[in-house]
């Protein structure tokens, strides 16, 4: 099982277009083939200007993420999203 912490800046007033991004491409990636895991999340406490989004994520394998990477969707979901963002961290952890 691997786990999966990426976190996002979502730039001042880009919230709402990256939210339809979202809506198109969240249900594709949970129907991947070992995604047990997909939830993108904002920060409960926002002080106004670019929003912290943090997606959470479960796969089964380093395989199965490695395919979530070069699939069709997330080529789009990355051209989509790429004027709407700024800086990004990603984290892949397994269990101990």
């Amino acid at each position: 099982m691997v786990h999966v912490i990426a976190r996002m800046e979502i730039k001042a007033g880009c919230m709402e277009a990256f939210e339809k991004i979202l809506d198109e491409t969240v249900p594709q990636v949970l129907a991947e083939a070992g995604c047990i895991r997909y939830v993108p999340c904002v920060d409960v406490e926002n002080t106004g200007g670019a929003t912290m989004l943090t997606f959470v994520e479960c796969w089964e394998s380093e395989a199965h993420l490695q395919a979530h990477h070069h699939t069709p969707h997330m080529a789009r979901f990355r051209e989509l999203a790429a004027p709407l963002r700024g800086q990004a961290d990603i984290y892949v952890m397994k269990p101990l």
